[in-house]
């Protein structure tokens, strides 16, 4: 990460910098069509920069895929060039295979993890659960969770033949339609995905190697051939014949040719540990095994949750928490269930990480997840940035909470043409007891200071609740 050598004191400001400089660079690329390999690096240094220091908020199996993806990319840019299409800078076939490899690491190592992992993948049941305790499901989720078992099953066997053996035609060399098959079996794949869930930039991520699974044949037929198109300078590029080209090309290309062969040799070293533990019985998902995230092993969903449990914040200003009259005001998040009556939200490509780690939070006891608890002291004090954080804040316009406290709820989806889904609810909810027992400010204080957790404080008006 570039932190290190950077002025701490404003620790903040320089995640912000490195924010912006990473979306003006993307935004540059984005509207030019064009990069080199300096922007490409840039951006890879950057996001590694925070996906290094993020912790439990960048432990996510996509941060790495995006680093590989990012990597990979390097590679298909000119140096400092910057045109649409860089005339001495032929798409290299490692790159190319590399991101077939990557497509085919990713499918086998999710396929792999299911069948060891869940008894209900061997079964063909877990989608009978997937749709209603998914992380964060969106209005489809709830359609589909309705359906009858039987489609359940076949979408079970489809995903195993998508993940264990499709990927298997990505590889092939010598016959063209293989691979242009099993990318497009990716592809359609990947649009369930997004249709049935909110899966971050998951599965918009995971089409992108799956494009390199099509040879410029097939592509050539989405380009006009007049004159002045991309197709028809491709072609002016290829059949060039001055000399001196010819020789300036041939020493470029040596270059090029030299690049290639030594990013071939470090993808070879870097999957040996990678293949090993594609074969071994623990395997492990979402992993890599070297620092720089380079080539990582993958996989998703090896066990399946059977029942949605979710946690609920709520407040009170009552001097009494644990009286009758006390009234508990829910803070509503960005896009995890919380009121029953809410429509599940679409979000993806976008990531709330709160949400995820909220979901992950409410299978496990907050002592797991001490972020939660500091999360509730940002609450007792109406923190702004803690408050962005979600989409409603009942004590915005007030005071903030003396007390606070979070609630475990069991969740499920209403039965289409219930009472309860005609009457606009969504989810159907239980209480099952506290989570986080009832705190305030004064409480939580000397447990902010043994994490070296900085409390933001409040007016001296609310100071006197406490």
């Amino acid at each position: 990460t570039v932190m290190w050598f950077l002025d701490w004191s404003h620790f903040d400001n320089y995640l912000y910098l490195i924010a912006l400089v990473g979306c003006g660079l993307s935004m540059c690329v984005m509207v030019s069509g064009c990069a080199n390999m300096l922007i490409m690096s840039s951006l890879w240094v950057l996001y590694h920069s925070l996906v290094n220091i993020g912790q439990r908020w960048y432990s996510f199996g996509w941060e790495s895929q995006l680093l590989e993806s990012g990597f990979l990319a390097i590679f298909l840019c000119p140096v400092l060039t910057l045109r649409q299409i860089p005339r001495k800078t032929p798409s290299s076939l490692v790159v190319i295979w590399g991101y077939r490899w990557l497509i085919f690491r990713i499918m086998i190592g999710a396929g792999m993890i299911k069948v060891r992992g869940d008894q209900c993948w061997r079964d063909l049941t877990c989608m009978n659960y997937h749709y209603e305790t998914q992380p964060v499901p969106n209005p489809m989720s709830y359609y589909l969770h309705q359906s009858p078992e039987i489609f359940h099953k076949f979408e079970t066997g489809m995903n195993h033949f998508i993940e264990l053996m499709a990927p298997v035609l990505l590889m092939v060399p010598w016959y063209r339609w293989a691979p242009m098959i099993g990318g497009f079996l990716q592809i359609i794949f990947q649009v369930v995905l997004i249709i049935s869930g909110n899966l971050s930039f998951l599965n918009w991520l995971t089409i992108l190697p799956s494009l390199c699974c099509f040879d410029d044949a097939f592509y050539s037929r989405l380009f006009s051939t007049r004159p002045g198109s991309v197709l028809h300078s491709v072609y002016k590029i290829q059949t060039q014949t001055s000399q001196d080209s010819r020789v300036s090309a041939l020493r470029w290309f040596s270059l090029r040719r030299l690049t290639d062969l030594c990013l071939t040799v470090l993808i070879v070293v870097l999957s040996v540990p990678v293949v090993q533990n594609l074969f071994s019985q623990r395997q492990r998902m979402n992993t890599s095994f070297d620092p720089l995230r380079l080539v990582n092993t993958y996989g998703a969903f090896g066990s399946i949750t059977k029942e949605r449990t979710e946690i609920i914040f709520e407040g009170t200003n009552h001097t009494d928490p644990y009286s009758g009259a006390a009234v508990w005001l829910e803070y509503e998040f960005k896009c995890k269930p919380g009121r029953v009556d809410r429509r599940p939200c679409v979000i993806s490509p976008y990531h709330y990480r709160l949400d995820w780690l909220m979901w992950f939070a409410a299978f496990q006891r907050y002592q797991m997840n001490n972020w939660l608890v500091h999360l509730a002291a940002k609450f007792l004090t109406n923190d702004p940035v803690g408050t962005s954080l979600i989409e409603h804040n009942p004590f915005e316009h007030t005071n903030p909470p003396r007390f606070i406290r979070a609630t475990h709820y069991m969740y499920t989806y209403t039965e289409l043409g219930s009472d309860e889904a005609r009457s606009g609810n969504w989810w159907h909810r239980e209480r099952l007891g506290l989570y986080l027992p009832v705190l305030s400010l004064k409480d939580l204080r000397p447990y902010a200071k043994k994490f070296g957790w900085i409390i933001p404080s409040v007016s001296k008006i609310d100071k006197q609740q406490y």
